[in-house]
């Protein structure tokens, strides 16, 4: 959330929340929780909580799908009034009950067995009470429609769809896309006489790799291996931190 810190002063000076650490995700559930507190009511109802959403979308701003379960009431999914982070709803009915599952890519609701997906529009909420249908309201008012790339890019799974967009076919037309732009920036030159390989990194660029050698007709190559025993540097605070020594003695 781009305004973390306002928040945070205002959760502190105005609602008295004491706030335990940096995570956004913390300041946005005190948000929700405070705007619940001043209804005032022991059980709130679906009115309380879309209306407290409406709270949460005027003071937050920034990108979030957000999935709560409020105890003895149900589960609540909400999307930033940009869409930039994508989330969806699947349904499923076994011996007769139909249940509902909220995710961020389809493959996760496709493994259990829900179908029937429905995504979120940019500024919108669902509610599940306990043995009842799906409501869905338009809380914020859409802004505009600007997922995130990196989510296409790398966070997701290729056989994912988010809003829809399959995200294999996103990255082979990345590929196409760059293999044009790469054609125009060498012309007249003949590309394989400056490039000898594509290697893909990290692993999620293989599809556009792929994509890109054969629009190319260059060869395809791996030449870098990920070591999934070590956590993501990228998201280590500092360069001396995500510093990984070139040659490893065993």
């Amino acid at each position: 959330m781009i305004n973390a810190p306002d928040l945070k002063k205002f959760l502190d000076e105005d609602v008295h929340r004491h706030i335990n650490t940096d995570s956004d995700s913390e300041l946005l559930l005190n948000i929700f929780a405070a705007s619940l507190q001043t209804t005032g009511k022991v059980r709130v109802n679906a009115e309380d909580i879309f209306k407290s959403l409406e709270d949460v979308y005027e003071k937050v701003e920034g990108a979030y799908a957000c999935v709560a379960m409020l105890a003895g009431f149900g589960i609540i999914g909400f999307r930033d009034p940009y869409g930039i982070r994508p989330i969806l709803l699947g349904q499923r009915t076994r011996n007769g009950k139909t249940d509902y599952m909220i995710a961020s890519e389809s493959v996760v609701l496709e493994c259990l067995g829900f179908k029937n997906h429905r995504n979120l529009k940019p500024g919108e909420a669902v509610i599940i009470e306990k043995g009842m249908a799906p409501v869905f309201r338009q809380v914020g008012a859409q802004r505009s429609y600007a997922p995130d790339l990196f989510e296409y890019v790398y966070f997701a799974r290729p056989d994912s769809f988010l809003d829809g967009i399959s995200v294999y076919r996103s990255r082979l037309d990345m590929g196409k896309y760059l293999a044009a732009s790469v054609k125009k920036a060498m012309a007249p030159k003949d590309v394989r006489e400056v490039i000898d390989v594509v290697i893909p990194v990290p692993d999620t660029s293989r599809e556009s790799a792929l994509e890109l050698a054969m629009a190319l007709g260059l060869k395809y190559r791996e030449g870098f291996v990920k070591n999934r025993y070590v956590g993501r540097t990228f998201i280590m605070p500092g360069q001396q931190d995500r510093y990984l020594p070139q040659h490893v003695s065993f």
